[in-house]
């Protein structure tokens, strides 16, 4: 092979192998950057569950504070509402449409008044709230912590119900015994003698013994 075409050929092949070469490097170096940004990218993941998980941390102490904060709220305008003796007015005749939906099926009452008063020669029955919807009478009264003697006082009125609304006399009638707080040993005796028991709950009245209703 003469000289000059060796040569050239040397000269070819050290040219394609300081490509190959410098290929090699731009690759390795593509490599080492691709590597930092993922250790970058991963770095930068973690620091996001970091922050997520503080943000979720942060959220349930904002729910939970809220919560106690509507409770503390409530509990508020309960005690207000008693000592103004608007309590059956603002807090509980609002909810008695809503009971009456909720356990006896009832999508509008036919009747419904705050302080009820029927007179019936020398005799008076008053009653805190009345309402009437689908044969079912509900008598409420409500005290700010009621007792086992303001159920028997119920039970009574309930007995009296018929003479003084002879109208609704052949309606089943449900006496219904609300208060701030109530003791459990109230709700048990209320519930043994068939009358429905409310109390604030974390967001408006609620009936602690709907089974009474059966």
């Amino acid at each position: 092979m003469p000289n000059g075409l060796l040569a050239e050929r040397v000269d070819s092949l050290e040219s394609y192998m300081r490509d190959l070469s410098l290929q090699a490097l731009r690759t390795e170096q593509e490599v080492a950057r691709l590597s930092f940004e993922m250790r970058q990218f991963k770095q930068e993941m973690r620091e996001f569950k970091d922050e997520m998980r503080e943000f979720k941390d942060e959220m349930r102490v904002f729910r939970d504070r809220s919560e106690q904060d509507r409770r503390e709220m409530n509990r508020k305008w309960g005690e207000l509402a008693n000592k103004m003796g608007t309590l059956v007015e603002d807090i509980v005749a609002p909810n008695l449409p809503r009971v009456a939906r909720e356990l006896f099926g009832c999508e509008a009452p036919e009747y419904f008044t705050i302080r009820a008063r029927k007179r019936r020669g020398p005799d008076t029955l008053e009653l805190d709230a009345l309402t009437v919807c689908s044969n079912v009478a509900l008598i409420n009264e409500t005290k700010a912590t009621p007792n086992a003697r303001d159920v028997d006082d119920l039970i009574t009125r309930l007995g009296l119900f018929p003479r003084f609304f002879p109208e609704f006399g052949d309606y089943r009638t449900v006496g219904i015994l609300a208060g701030l707080n109530v003791d459990e040993s109230v709700v048990r005796y209320a519930t043994s003698k068939g009358v429905l028991v409310m109390a604030m709950g974390d967001e408006t009245m609620q009936v602690l013994n709907p089974e009474a209703a059966a």
